[in-house]
């Protein structure tokens, strides 16, 4: 295991070379037009699980993007590790707003700048050449490993879905490693026990039958834009709290345990302010800012969009207008019930000069990890010992909605074991990833293989 860790320390440059090539790669699920780089993308995946040893690696075809899978299962006795990621990335508008090419890597200040370097490409590849560094000292590996990349994360993971319920075998394991959340801070190994879920919603309004000229026209019917915006309004009280009918009738309260520990993590609203550039922080009332990042269900508009929207100016009273809505969820809370709960109050509330047109788009359950589990303590052990600090315990804001699934089929517990850190933009221009959690990040997976090889 020592020559392990030595082998990657000595080939740092090399696996951020192979990592740039990586990142390259337009891999973009959202758009239609970035179909072929997806099939590129999942290529060099599984190019990549070839060279660092895995001795079975398939392209799984799906309705959508083709599933990377890969394993290595010759330590007879020892527990089997499944390790998931994803290899597509969000989209990268707005793209004036990016300092360089988001799919041509610039190295500086100690970090990379790319879509998708945080999330997920830098956070997989780290797995992938903890196996690799494996290979090429010890010549095998202290478990059993499989891989399972998708390419359809960042839409929901329906096709993964698909294909967990239909493959229990293939997919058996006795702890799932996940590296798709974030380090408290700087420096501090972090393992995640918790993840909200989500329900995302797309709202249009339809006005008059055609666009119209806002001077003739402008004050005799609606305007859909407007009245989205009043809607939109309406979502939210003056307190920031939700008001879909029964929409926190399920919520769980978090326990006194949790709440000190949120506690003993000294989180500071001024700096967070700071570095987000506001005045204030905004939210819930009657909660700290990290119960309602981690503990506390929520609503935002993610886009809103209609009539003219290029440079200049053009009169126009749109006929459409059209939102998209999210609502991040906790445990206790059902995605679809939502979902309806939201369809019901936003026809409610829609005026009858307007038709209204509701889509669930996506959604996944929320998470929480029992924190007394053997697979848990390995991974803590393992990421103090490569970061050279006390692992910390938290829930994230975000949602992994294949994450309950796993854990549901495959009877096995999740290890989040996050590399990256909130400050660096994923799903925003200039997305990062620091170089040195990337390195972290292979020790951490290094030592968690070795460490858990005598639990089963």
């Amino acid at each position: 295991m020592n020559s392990a860790i030595q082998y990657a320390k000595e080939n740092q440059e090399k696996y951020v070379n192979e990592l740039i090539e990586y990142l390259r790669i337009p891999s973009i699920s959202t758009l239609e037009s970035h179909k072929n780089d997806m099939l590129t993308c999942a290529n060099f995946v599984a190019d990549k699980l070839k060279t660092a040893g895995m001795t079975k690696v398939k392209l799984y075809k799906t309705k959508g993007n083709p599933l990377v899978y890969g394993e290595w299962m010759k330590a007879k006795g020892k527990p089997t590790i499944l390790i998931y990621g994803h290899y597509d990335v969000q989209p990268v508008d707005p793209i004036e707003l990016w300092d360089n090419n988001p799919f041509e890597p610039v190295i500086k200040d100690g970090k990379i700048f790319a879509r998708g370097a945080n999330d997920n490409k830098g956070q997989n590849f780290a797995h992938i050449k903890s196996v690799e560094a494996f290979f090429n000292t010890e010549r095998e590996l202290p478990v059993n490993v499989k891989f399972i990349i998708e390419g359809e994360e960042e839409v929901g993971s329906e096709n993964l879905s698909t294909f967990l319920a239909k493959n229990h075998d293939l997919l058996a394991c006795d702890a799932i490693l996940i590296s798709d959340t974030s380090l408290y801070a700087p420096n501090i190994p972090t393992l995640n026990y918790g993840l909200r879920g989500l329900t995302y919603m797309e709202v249009t309004l339809t006005g008059p039958n055609r666009d119209l000229h806002s001077g003739s026209f402008g004050g005799s019917v609606a305007n859909p834009i407007n009245e989205l915006a009043k809607i939109i309004a309406q979502l939210q009280d003056k307190n920031g709290k939700v008001t879909i009918p029964n929409f926190y009738k399920n919520v769980k309260p978090i326990t006194k345990k949790e709440k000190e520990n949120f506690e003993s993590l000294k989180f500071s609203d001024k700096k967070y302010a700071k570095e987000l550039d506001v005045k204030e922080l905004q939210g819930e009332k009657g909660y700290s800012t990290l119960e309602r990042l981690w503990t506390r269900p929520t609503l935002d508009c993610n886009g809103i969009f209609g009539g003219f929207t290029e440079k200049g100016a053009k009169t126009v009273l749109p006929s459409k207008a059209t939102a998209k809505i999210s609502m991040r969820l906790v445990p206790g809370q059902d995605p679809k019930e939502i979902a309806k709960e939201f369809t019901k109050f936003v026809k409610s509330i829609t005026p009858k000069s307007c038709k209204v047109e509701i889509t669930e788009l996506h959604g996944g359950k929320p998470v929480l990890i029992d924190l007394n589990n053997k697979y848990l303590e390995a991974a803590s052990k393992a990421t103090s010992k490569a970061f050279g600090k006390k692992t910390v315990y938290t829930r994230e804001g975000g949602s992994i909605p294949i994450v309950l699934e796993f854990m549901e089929n495959l009877q096995a517990p999740a290890i989040l074991m996050g590399l990256g850190l909130d400050s660096d933009n994923i799903h925003s221009p200039n997305e990062h990833f620091h170089l040195n959690n990337f390195e972290r990040g292979i020790y951490s997976s290094i030592y968690f293989l070795d460490l858990v090889k005598d639990l089963k």
